[in-house]
């Protein structure tokens, strides 16, 4: 199990995380949020050992993680860090070897991963002559090269089209279901929705939200009704409660400020014709994120 307790970073004056507690055990894909300069980045360079925290613990199977335990440890950066005058074999030769793998067994896996990314071909390509969307391939491959007990992915689908997203995404989940601890961060709120069981949000180097997302969702007062039918959108807007109306292609999306309002505005919507849709759900991890900070990830 990883367990972040309660660490603090200063550079100087300046505090990058402030009193920042989580734990992710074997088997999970974990969500750490935040905007540009939240203190993700300084987040992870600590879990991986490149920073010291100021105060607090970070450890691994009850270890403090150190050059003995980095082996274990994967790590694909928001930022490309592939030396593009390699092939994508001296490049995995040279990480892998970092990892303290042998020759042999780095070109086993190699040819393994390429296999299903489905770029065989590449293997004894330079990496400058590649696309975007297969260097980032080869950036994750160096990730998972060594079969990580904690890997750590920053924006991992970046530059990726719908079909190698879903190939990122079945590596990820095949990974936890073998037991990998994952730490997943992404500006794509739905990815960390399909992923993440368990997030944390930063603001300023605090956690302004974690937990267990399907309880934040619960406890997140505010609802969503997906509604489809003649409405009086004016008379809707007008009860107690109706935050906004947003109308979408064939249908409306009436917010609300908790669940009471539900049965007043039912007791409108059943008056209206051709209603064939009244849906409660509870609101996108992207509608808490900027309610709780304030902007969007992208800002």
């Amino acid at each position: 199990m990883l367990k972040v307790d309660n660490i603090t970073k200063y550079y100087d004056d300046f505090c990058a995380v402030d009193h920042l507690s989580f734990e992710v055990k074997p088997g999970e894909i974990f969500g750490l949020l935040g905007v540009n300069g939240a203190g993700k980045t300084t987040t992870f360079r600590m879990i991986i050992g490149l920073l010291e925290p100021t105060s607090g613990e970070i450890t691994l199977d009850g270890k403090k993680i150190d050059y003995s335990v980095t082996d274990t440890i994967g790590f694909l950066t928001e930022e490309r860090s592939l030396l593009t005058k390699l092939t994508v074999r001296e490049q995995c030769q040279y990480y892998g070897v970092l990892k303290g793998m042998k020759e042999k067994e780095i070109d086993e896996r190699l040819d393994e991963l390429l296999n299903k990314f489905g770029i065989s071909s590449y293997k004894d390509k330079k990496i400058k002559e590649l696309s975007k969307g297969n260097q980032q391939k080869i950036q994750f491959i160096t990730a998972i090269l060594n079969k990580p007990r904690l890997l750590i992915c920053d924006e991992p689908f970046s530059g990726l089209d719908p079909f190698n997203v879903e190939l990122f995404k079945n590596e990820l989940k095949e990974m936890a279901e073998n037991g990998s601890m994952i730490i997943f961060s992404s500006h794509r709120m739905e990815h960390v929705e399909l992923f993440c069981k368990k997030i944390v949000v930063l603001k300023a180097g605090k956690a302004v939200l974690s937990g267990n997302l399907k309880d934040i969702k619960k406890q997140y007062r505010k609802k969503n009704i997906q509604v489809k039918g003649d409405i009086d959108l004016e008379k809707i807007k007008n009860i107690d409660g109706v935050l906004d109306i947003i109308v979408k292609a064939d249908e409306y999306e009436i917010k609300i400020a908790d669940e009471s309002v539900e049965e007043a505005v039912f007791k409108d919507v059943s008056k209206a014709k051709n209603v064939t849709k009244f849906v409660v759900e509870e609101p996108s991890l992207n509608e808490i994120f900027i309610d709780k900070v304030g902007e969007t990830y992208e800002n």
